[in-house]
C-alpha cells in the first residue's frame, strides 16, 4: 500500500462501564489533527456496561454531527477482545487503531505510530510505553515486572524484539488484521495478536515510545493477575499449539 492510499483512520474504542471518562477520550480523539490530513472514522463498542456508558457515547456525538462514527452495543457482556473483535470487522480505514476509553493513553500521540507508516515503511505498529523519554505514571512493581516478563516470553516463541507486546496502543493494517481469525475475548487479545501478526508472512512490524498516565484499582483499572495467568496460557497456546 502507497502511503497516498492510506486516507482514513478507524478508530477502534472497546469501552466497559466508562460512563465518567468516555466522553473526555472521545474529545481527545476527536481534536487530534493526523498527518497529511488523514480522516478518523471511530467504531465504539459498548460491551454491555451496566452503568450509562451507551446514553454518554451518545450525548457526546449528538454536539458533533459531522463526525463519522458508530456505536455498537453487545447485548452481553463478551470481554474486551470480543469488543475489539468487533470493531475490527467494522473498519473501512486502510489502518486502525485501538483505543481504551480510559484516560491511561494519550490520543495526541497517534501520529508517532503513524509516521512509519506513512514513510512507507511499516504495516503494523506498537506503541512501547518503556521506550523512550516520554511521561509514565508511576504505580505497580509487580505490574510492570508481568509486563516485562509476558514481552519476553512471547518474544521467545515469535522471535520479535518487542518491548511492550500488552500495550493497548497498536496500530494495523485493515486488510492484514481482517485476514486473521482471533479467538480470545478477553485480555488474551494482545499475546494471541502479537502470535499471529508474527507468522504473517513479509509483514513490517515496528514500535514507536508513547507516554501512559495509568489508573489504580479506584480509577477503575480492570486487569487482574489472573488476567496475567491467562496471558502466559496465551502465549503458549498460540505459538506451540494453534495451527499457523
Amino acid at each position: 500500500m502507497n502511503a497516498q492510499d492510506f486516507v482514513k483512520l478507524s478508530i477502534i474504542i472497546p469501552c466497559y462501564n466508562e460512563e465518567r471518562t468516555v466522553h473526555h477520550i472521545l474529545e481527545k480523539v476527536r481534536k487530534v489533527e493526523l498527518l497529511n490530513g488523514i480522516k478518523k472514522e471511530f467504531i465504539v463498542v459498548n460491551d454491555c456496561s451496566s452503568d450509562k456508558t451507551s446514553e454518554a457515547i451518545d450525548n457526546y456525538f449528538r454536539q458533533y454531527p459531522d463526525v463519522d462514527y458508530t456505536l455498537y452495543n453487545h447485548e452481553v457482556n463478551k470481554g474486551k477482545g470480543a469488543a475489539i473483535h468487533t470493531g475490527i470487522s467494522k473498519a473501512s480505514g486502510q489502518f486502525l487503531i485501538i483505543q481504551d476509553a480510559d484516560l491511561e493513553y494519550d490520543p495526541n500521540e497517534y501520529n508517532l505510530l503513524l509516521k512509519p507508516v506513512i514513510d512507507g515503511f511499516a504495516d503494523i505498529v506498537y506503541g512501547s510505553r518503556f521506550l523512550g523519554g516520554n511521561p509514565h505514571r508511576i504505580l505497580f512493581f509487580w505490574h510492570s515486572i508481568g509486563n516485562k516478563f509476558l514481552t519476553f516470553l512471547s518474544n521467545a516463541f515469535t522471535n520479535l524484539n518487542l518491548t511492550d507486546m500488552e500495550t493497548c496502543y497498536k496500530l494495523f493494517r485493515t486488510d492484514i488484521i481482517q485476514n486473521i481469525e482471533l479467538k480470545e475475548k478477553r485480555f488474551g487479545f494482545e499475546p494471541e495478536v502479537t502470535a499471529r501478526i508474527a507468522r504473517v508472512k513479509g509483514v513490517r512490524i515496528y514500535e514507536v515510545g508513547i507516554s501512559y498516565y495509568g489508573r489504580t484499582y479506584e480509577e477503575g483499572k480492570k486487569i487482574g493477575w489472573r488476567d496475567g495467568f491467562r496471558a502466559i496460557w496465551c502465549i503458549l497456546k498460540y505459538n506451540l499449539f494453534s495451527s499457523k
